[in-house]
């Protein structure tokens, strides 16, 4: 139901996507998009968010009046208070989901959770965009913002790059479908993850098998001696949160840490 009047991009991947994805749109300055729209996305990488701000305002692009919202985890409102000063409605609206560029990102949307941090007088129209856009609003305090963010981070970005090491690790070993062999897997993983949380951990770390992770690290060093600091690292969380709730033995605890603590080498 809103009408895109203008687009800027920087590189011309952006560009190109801008082209793509907003036929008919014109692509102009920051500042003749800020003239031309009430409702302004800012949608860069955090680290380049506070100097767009601040540049917009001190060029006098803001309006009074104009509802700025930012599409970064990191942030919350106040990394726009130099635009909110001039007049801006600032709001932050991050949607929860990885895009990558294409048509498929506006259908991912539906449903999608938001982070949103917006002052008291706006927090129905924050809602309200977030609605239209299909997505389900959750609040974050300012704040709360950087932690938030992190456990994202945490949650998703390492995600891939475990799912990519044991794609790599399988082929190593021989295996023809490795995404074929992981997608149940994964998906069952994942689903009893969020479900039961730690009462879902399984596999030889939770059950204290000592001998079968120190074949594991032998096999990693020997094989893909890059991904050993990242598997002793997530087996020593494993093993301290298993140990926490109860799922792994004292008894057995001993023999494991011992193994990740000297890294397999005895």
């Amino acid at each position: 139901g809103h009408r895109p009047v203008a687009a800027s991009g920087v590189s011309d991947a952006s560009r190109r996507r801008a082209e793509a994805l907003l036929p008919g749109v014109p692509l102009v300055e920051p500042a003749e998009v800020l003239a031309r729209a009430d409702l302004v996305l800012l949608t860069v990488p955090d680290d380049a968010l506070p100097a767009l701000a601040a540049g917009l305002a001190e060029t006098g692009a803001v309006r009074p009046g104009q509802l700025l919202a930012h599409a970064s985890g990191r942030y919350g409102t106040a990394v726009l208070d130099p635009a909110t000063r001039a007049g801006a409605l600032p709001l932050a609206l991050h949607p929860v989901m990885t895009f990558t560029g294409t048509p498929v990102d506006v259908q991912r949307l539906a449903g999608c959770s938001f982070g949103v941090t917006a002052p008291e007088e706006l927090r129905l129209a924050a809602e309200a965009l977030v609605i239209e856009m299909g997505g389900e609003p959750e609040w974050v305090a300012e704040e709360a913002r950087p932690l938030y963010h992190a456990a994202l981070a945490l949650g998703a970005n390492h995600l891939v790059t475990l799912v990519a090491q044991a794609l790599e690790l399988l082929r190593t070993a021989g295996v023809s479908a490795p995404d074929r062999m992981l997608g149940p897997l994964l998906g069952a993983a994942l689903d009893n993850a969020l479900r039961s949380g730690d009462a879902a951990l399984t596999g030889p770390v939770a059950r204290g098998d000592a001998g079968t992770v120190a074949a594991h690290i032998a096999e990693l060093r020997r094989h893909a001696p890059q991904t050993v600091a990242g598997y002793l690292a997530m087996a020593r969380t494993t093993a301290d949160r298993a140990l926490a709730g109860g799922l792994l033995r004292p008894e057995l605890a001993e023999d494991l840490l011992e193994v990740l603590s000297d890294g397999g080498t005895r």
